[in-house]
């Protein structure tokens, strides 16, 4: 059974939108309408849409007859959801308010919210498939069905360019739709060349069928429908043509696209629901309070070695930054192979990932994680933390969240970073924190030579600290600060006028590198 609450997080917030939750049925039974003229019979649990409600004081009486009868939820369109009255009196009667988006269908969503119910009340039901994605067998009919209408072949595509469905009927091709059935997705070129010619631009603004006239490097013509629903964008359909359309066809094919945005939104809706399942369990496996024999069963994880990756989207632009990890996560998707183990916990997306080599592992995932930020997607920094047994993922990510850090510092170089890679590093640094929490800086000669360099503009913290790395080798450590050695060997005599220690007792030059490293390192 389910809550309103999953009722409305499976439709999705593109179309409702819980705006007064309360007491009342745990659960959902059915759909009802509630119509014009005639009283409704409701019963308990039931949903009820206010498809008669125009006015606020219908909108009330309807919503005290629900309450005296059990309901779980009225559904109501902007602006009577949020109205006073509406809301006191959903309230008094026990029933949460759920909101409609303004531009969705009544009867759309009927069919919607009946699917959700029904899959719903069986988990287990097994859907029409051919990749494992709910929803993909109805949407390869739908695939069929448009070609028919269109005498086209027609390939059916996500917001991102995926490929979802294609139809039967391929027999009138060109290699820019060959490569998108086999890659499964439309290859960048082509993306390319459609997006100079305007046809995303075209898209967006809401146009209901697009005819692009065959190119010159042999791209046959093609007729688009944009698939939409509730004023979102959800994907578009691609039919390649012998040539221009006739109308009548051409509306009859974008007669489709409604019953395709149906179907579109369910698979989202089960995907997102399995996805915000899926993250939670890795929420608590990172966090170290969850079970891991249920996070192992449920996520699909195998039994070795695992690293948590984390990844940050370095960018202030908030709405870009998500963007980018949305994208990202479908990266994961595409190193991995498979649905993948992944979360976000304040602005980082963490996955786990097996450590072994080959398809689906790390260096899989990190060639394809590097590929695309050298590709111009720049602004992603990932971090992993060793390779370790289910049961120690939290220690992982502490690892990964610590290589993180010294990648947002600049640190260490950017994009990836693999936490025994970067030890060296992370020795110094630790050092530094701890050494600074110690106030080890304001011992000795170390605040005299730094008051030096503000009054005189010297640099003989830089000159020893160079000089203790690079101990009898005075042509390295003045290549290093880009002077002379002469240059080096005067600036040490002066270093060791000011300090007055004695630089060849290896415990001084210790503890001098050691508050050196702090005050760089920090």
């Amino acid at each position: 059974m389910i809550s309103v609450r999953g009722v409305a997080d499976r439709v999705g917030p593109t179309l409702l939108r819980v705006t007064l939750p309360v007491e009342g049925p745990s659960t959902v039974t059915d759909v009802v309408i509630a119509e014009a003229g005639r009283r409704t019979h409701v019963a308990d649990g039931d949903l009820v849409l206010a498809v008669a409600a125009h006015t606020v004081d219908a909108a009330v009486e309807l919503i005290r007859h629900c309450g005296s009868h059990g309901a779980a939820a009225v559904l109501l369109k902007p602006p009577l959801a949020g109205r006073s009255a509406v809301r006191t009196a959903a309230r008094a009667a026990g029933v949460t308010i759920v909101e409609v988006h303004v531009a969705a269908a009544w009867a759309q969503l009927v069919w919607l919210l009946r699917t959700v119910l029904d899959a719903a009340a069986d988990e287990h039901e097994s859907l029409a498939s051919t990749d494992g994605a709910p929803g993909f067998g109805d949407l390869f009919r739908l695939a069929d069905a448009a070609a028919a209408v269109v005498d086209a072949p027609v390939t059916i595509e996500d917001a991102n360019s995926r490929v979802l469905a294609y139809s039967a009927r391929q027999d009138r091709t060109d290699p820019a739709r060959v490569s998108t059935i086999m890659g499964r997705r439309v290859p960048d070129d082509v993306l390319a060349r459609f997006r100079s010619r305007g046809v995303f631009r075209d898209l967006s603004r809401g146009r209901t069928t697009i005819f692009v006239p065959a190119q010159a490097d042999g791209t046959l013509p093609r007729l688009i429908v944009p698939i939409r629903m509730g004023g979102e964008l959800l994907g578009s359909m691609w039919a390649v043509v012998a040539g221009p359309v006739p109308d009548e066809r051409a509306a009859a094919f974008a007669d489709a696209a409604p019953v395709v945005a149906l179907h579109l939104l369910r698979r989202r809706a089960l995907l997102d629901a399995e996805r915000r399942r899926s993250a939670e369990l890795v929420r608590a496996i990172l966090s170290g309070t969850g079970s891991v024999r249920l996070a192992t069963a449920e996520l699909d994880l195998e039994h070795e070695p695992h690293r948590v990756v984390a990844i940050d989207v370095d960018t202030e632009d908030a709405l870009g930054a998500e963007g980018m990890r949305l994208a990202l996560w479908e990266r994961i998707t595409a190193g991995i192979g498979r649905r993948p183990a992944v979360a976000e916990l304040g602005d980082v997306l963490y996955a786990v990932v097996p450590d072994r080599s080959g398809a689906g592992g790390w260096p899989e995932l990190r060639k394809a994680l590097c590929a695309d930020t050298d590709e111009g997607d720049g602004g992603a920094l990932v971090a992993a933390g060793a390779p370790v047994e289910l049961g120690e993922l939290a220690d992982s990510r502490a690892q990964a969240d610590e290589s993180l850090a010294l990648l947002r510092a600049g640190l260490v170089p950017p994009p990836v970073a693999t936490h025994e890679d970067v030890w060296a590093v992370l020795v110094l640094h630790r050092l530094a924190v701890a050494a600074t929490g110690a106030g080890v800086t304001d011992l000795g000669p170390l605040p005299r030579l730094i008051a030096a360099d503000k009054a005189d503009g010297t640099r003989y913290v830089d000159t020893l600290y160079a000089w203790l790395r690079h101990p009898g080798d005075a042509r390295a450590a003045s290549s290093s600060l880009g002077i002379h050695p002469n240059t080096l060997r005067y600036r040490m005599a002066r270093i060791g006028e000011l300090a007055g220690v004695d630089l060849a007792d290896p415990d001084v030059r210790l503890a001098l590198l050691t508050q050196l490293a702090a005050l760089r390192w920090r």
